[in-house]
């Protein structure tokens, strides 16, 4: 089944691209139905999955066998979540594109790819696999951008983040040969290469082996200081485009780090520890403090992505010290990171789409350009009131549950980067409350662009699509307990990993 989930989309991707005379609107309900069958599939992965951890619905083919490369998939409690995420939001992304009308017969097959590359990277279990996927998704995305962003600097940025993150991946790549010339013997299996830990011991060569594997995942991430690809690509790219690139992709580095570069460097990541957690905590300040210093609403948002992302390196560089600190609360941390994965992705996605119906109404991001758009429009600072608050971390939604395990895991061994970290909470609540403040409240301010149909509302596809991811971020901030018990056990076993 597992197989089943991450080939779907692009069976049904194949299908559009024969249909010669499909209805763009039909072709983008094939989307729709497609990814909600998708999502049923895994919401039936997930009841299956049961207790204890581990990995489930495990699946190995020969693909290369002379270069020690399989067709490896499988989940566990740190996958699973991600895997749920990116079917859920490539379906709120197909029901807010109900509204697209250029090139629809690309448009649908691009993000149909997409779809299958996000999970095959998620379920992959080889690293040549994982590769394969992670270089994927730059083509897919790269087209996206480049297609139906802003114009010619829609393509700059498109070009711009193609450059950055190829190159990041051949850094992955290399530190990924370097993990296969080490094992005896040789292979790209994660489960092998992590029972055999052929690079324990290795000292300056398992060095040269993480440094290449995090940069290649930092620059995905993306961290201080390999994040500049990040504002222009999502400042040029259309809203879902965004959605999708802050909600999944990013996901891909983070996930790479508890997948990769924790278990089957558990010494070497236990060494240069201290590097990710500063990396973590000046990410964290930076980008909550470069994104209070802008006045156009979707480069704020990206740049809060560096924020929260950088929450997130704190946490696993956190898991990897254990002078001071016990097994429980590194578990604690990792817990943290992978629920962070999934609630940056729910509300910053909905944030992005949530900035595309501005622009959609008002031909501009800037927001010294709207003010009291709560008259006209009160579904509109609904949402985005609830999304703010949500993400700078306010008690009832994901992101507190997320940042409050980070910060009580990191804490007991890292206090000094863990209170640095923190100050990005408030300056992200002084960015929000700011934002919230000039474009909502006062008197009505549009841009001269703005018809004489004044500013629409909500309308159903966007509605939609973001009620749901907003929802879903309220029911993880009340009742956690669903998510939690599926990435606990796996969190504990990959400390447990990382201590040996």
């Amino acid at each position: 089944m597992l197989t089943v989930v991450t080939f779907l989309p692009l069976l049904a991707c194949a299908v559009l691209l024969v249909s010669r005379g499909l209805p763009d609107r039909a072709r983008v309900w094939v989307w729709i139905a497609t990814a909600a069958a998708d999502l049923a599939l895994v919401v039936v992965l997930w009841a299956g999955f049961g207790a204890g951890g581990g990995l489930r619905y495990e699946q190995r083919v020969r693909w290369i066998p002379s270069a020690g490369v399989s067709y490896h998939v499988g989940v566990d409690g740190l996958s699973l979540p991600l895997v749920a995420l990116t079917c859920l939001l490539f379906l709120a992304v197909a029901v807010y594109s109900l509204r697209e009308n250029r090139r629809v017969r690309s448009y649908t097959c691009l993000f149909l790819f997409l779809q299958t590359v996000c999970l095959g990277l998620f379920v992959a279990l080889d690293l040549i696999l994982f590769f394969v996927f992670f270089d994927l998704s730059i083509v897919g995305m790269f087209f996206v951008i480049a297609g139906w962003g802003h114009g010619e600097q829609g393509r700059a940025a498109a070009l711009k983040f193609f450059l950055y993150t190829f190159i990041g991946s051949l850094a992955l790549l290399l530190g990924f040969i370097g993990l296969y010339l080490a094992a005896t013997p040789h292979t790209f299996d994660m489960l092998d290469l992590t029972r055999a830990n052929p690079l324990a011991g290795r000292g300056a060569y398992a060095a040269l082996v993480l440094l290449a594997i995090g940069v290649g995942l930092a620059v995905k991430t993306p961290t201080v200081p390999f994040h500049t690809w990040l504002p222009p690509a999502h400042t040029d790219a259309p809203a879902t485009g965004s959605a999708i690139l802050a909600g999944v992709l990013l996901k891909m580095g983070t996930y790479g780090f508890v997948r990769v570069a924790m278990p089957l460097l558990p010494s070497t990541w236990r060494d240069y520890a201290m590097v990710f957690i500063v990396v973590g905590a000046v990410s964290a300040v930076y980008g909550a403090l470069v994104a209070l210093g802008q006045t156009h609403f979707k480069r704020m948002i990206a740049y809060t992505s560096v924020n929260h992302m950088g929450y997130i390196i704190l946490a696993v560089g956190a898991a990897g010290v254990l002078a001071g600190t016990d097994a429980q609360a590194r578990a604690l941390a990792v817990t943290g990171a992978v629920t962070q994965m999934v609630s940056h992705g729910l509300l910053t996605a909905a944030l992005f789409l949530l900035s595309g119906v501005l622009y959609d109404r008002g031909g501009t991001y800037e927001m010294d350009q709207y003010s009291g758009l709560a008259a006209p429009s009160p579904k509109l600072a609904t949402a985005t009131g609830v999304a703010a608050f949500a993400s700078l971390g306010i008690p009832g939604f994901s992101g507190f549950i997320a940042e409050f395990q980070i910060f009580t895991g990191s804490l007991a061994s890292q206090a000094v980067a863990t209170a640095i970290a923190l100050t990005g909470i408030l300056i992200t609540a002084a960015l929000f409350l700011r934002a919230l403040r000039g474009m909502f409240m006062g008197s009505v301010r549009l841009p001269s662009s703005v018809g004489a149909g004044g500013f629409r509302d909500l309308v159903a596809p966007e509605t939609f699509s973001i009620a749901p991811l907003l929802t879903l971020g309220l029911v993880i901030g009340v009742a956690p307990r669903f998510l939690l018990d599926v990435i606990e056990p796996a969190s504990r076993t990959l400390v447990g990993l990382v201590a040996r």
